[in-house]
């Protein structure tokens, strides 16, 4: 089962132009929901899980965050690994310094972490499970 909201694959993020972003702009990025799709279905040996991908249009171009999910339990799915975001946004301090990959994990998950990302995977497996 691929239940798919969106066209193109979310590691397909990597490919786009890259997009250099000041962490104090970073909060203000407005990201919207693209897709989420269902990779596995989840049995009673492995859990549901996917991808979801987010996009914002910026000055410079287009900011891509994209990332795997997996279920915990019924209305509860997490970030697979919050060490694997991919993007395409590379960030930058205030001094214009890019950050080193460890800060910038921490900020791109902050990120994450306000989006309203989980009601969207979770509106993706309902449909899911009416569709089967």
């Amino acid at each position: 089962m691929h239940t798919k909201t969106h066209a193109c694959p979310p590691w397909t993020v990597r490919a786009w132009p890259p997009l250099l972003w000041q962490v104090d702009k970073l909060q203000p990025l407005r990201l919207q929901h693209l897709g989420t799709r269902v990779t596995n279905p989840g049995d009673q040996i492995s859990r549901t899980s996917g991808q979801t991908i987010w996009a914002a249009a910026a000055d410079d171009g287009q900011a891509g965050m994209a990332w795997d999910w997996i279920q915990l339990s019924a209305g509860v799915v997490a970030m697979a690994d919050p060490l694997s975001v991919i993007t395409n946004v590379h960030l930058v301090g205030a001094d214009g310094d890019s950050l080193g990959p460890l800060e910038s994990l921490r900020r791109l998950n902050e990120v994450v972490h306000a989006l309203p990302w989980q009601g969207e995977v979770e509106r993706v497996l309902g449909v899911a499970v009416s569709a089967a």
